[in-house]
């Protein structure tokens, strides 16, 4: 039986502007790849987005927009109005990549791969919106919603989804949004209808320092935390929802032979379930209490005891899109429509955060392959075939959600 969403995808892929805008995507590849490789060599750590914006601006000045700018938090927003006064779909890509400043960002090419780091995640997804823009205006089409084009920044680790907060809780179009679509990453197969929150924290255990051998007997920072961390890696989690700990980096001390009177860890919480990820929250700052008053119990206090500066570096919301919700199956049927196999996953992305606003939000592919994202040998695939039906299947979903005129 032919679903509703099904029946919409088919009149939009059957329609002429909508073969029109495909034909212009297949005819601008080049240009669409010659866009990966210049945004890919700008180098956009996140907090450092501000050149790659505005060369990202400077490229979708030419396409149509209204009311192209970089907003209060370093984001690209422009606005392609629809005909009807309907609601407002927002598209996304983000701008930053997880390489410091100084990164060599020179795209190699051999054959149709192209090598570099940031390459798949997230750049060749701006050089998509920059080409899906391109073809809706070659083809004319005109749209019942409004369509809200971003390059965002800080979706990245450190960047802790901060464009995406601006956008929805402080920026212009707070309030208008009505569905959310971000792209990121080259794989197709995957829809994202879960976001995983995230609690970070790093912590920081004080103590009053020796010589190891002097003051042996004086309480230590160190044994304080590895108690934590110990205690951490003993709480047993659910599979489902699914819920991770991590201790992921570590410093401090001042040599050898000196009890540290200062050492750190980073900690990662993670959990689909916000309850989940709450409760496991909880218990994580009890065990570090709990080991701090361990080791003041266990050693003298005289020179004074251990104490703790707990600081809170990440915090991206979980949240869920119903899988039966319009916006889901639209983009299921499209992407199938297309020969794909989506299938449903949960994942951090700029989706987070309006899917923890109750607003439907999901995260789909820009077309082609890749590997090795986040690592320096990142690759992408851009032959034409694969390349194109990826991002026609992309296309659909967005025109098949705003509605074609």
């Amino acid at each position: 039986m032919t679903t509703q969403a099904e029946s919409i995808i088919r009149e939009v892929m059957t329609g002429e502007v909508y073969r029109a805008a495909v034909a212009t995507l297949a005819a601008e590849h080049d240009r669409t790849v010659e866009d990966i490789i210049a945004l890919t060599q700008i180098a956009a750590p996140s907090f450092q987005e501000e050149t790659r914006a505005r060369a990202f601006l400077s490229m979708a000045t030419a396409h149509g927009l209204k009311d192209l700018e970089i907003d209060g938090e370093g984001n690209v927003t422009g606005l392609r109005p629809g005909v009807g006064n309907g609601p407002l779909v927002c598209i996304a890509a983000h701008l930053d990549t997880v390489f410091p400043a100084g990164t060599d960002l020179t795209v190699r090419r051999d054959g149709t791969r192209l090598y570099a780091p940031g390459v798949g995640d997230d750049t060749r997804s701006l050089a998509v919106l920059l080409a899906w823009l391109r073809a809706l205006e070659a083809a004319s089409v005109r749209t019942r919603a409004d369509l809200l084009f971003v390059a965002d920044v800080g979706e990245e680790g450190p960047g802790d989804l901060r464009g995406m907060r601006y956008l929805f809780q402080k920026g212009p179009y707070r309030d208008r949004i009505s569905a959310f679509i971000t792209v990121d990453s080259p794989n197709m197969d995957h829809i994202a209808t879960g976001g995983v929150g995230s609690k970070r924290y790093r912590v920081t255990f004080r103590g009053p320092g020796g010589h190891s051998y002097g003051a042996f007997g004086l309480v230590n920072p160190m044994f304080a935390m590895a108690d934590a961390i110990a205690r951490l890696g003993r709480i047993a989690l659910p599979a489902s929802p699914k819920t991770t700990y991590s201790a992921s980096v570590t410093g401090g001390g001042t040599s050898i032979n000196s009890i540290p009177d200062s050492v750190w860890t980073d900690f990662d919480l993670r959990s689909e379930s916000p309850a989940e990820l709450a409760r496991l929250e909880a218990m994580f700052l009890d065990l570090v209490a709990r080991s701090v008053a361990a080791e003041n119990a266990a050693r003298s206090t005289r020179n004074g005891p251990v104490t703790t500066d707990i600081a809170k570096i990440g915090d991206r919301p979980a949240g869920r899109t119903d899988e039966a919700s319009e916006l889901v199956r639209l983009a299921q049927a499209a992407i199938r429509a297309h020969g794909f196999h989506p299938s449903f996953e949960t994942s951090s992305t700029d989706a987070n955060i309006p899917m923890s606003l109750g607003i439907p939000a999901i995260k789909i592919g820009s077309g082609g392959t890749g590997g090795r994202a986040h690592s320096l040998e990142e690759w992408i695939d851009v032959a034409p075939e694969p390349s194109i039906r990826g991002m026609a299947a992309g296309l659909a979903t967005v025109l098949a959600v705003a509605g074609i005129a």
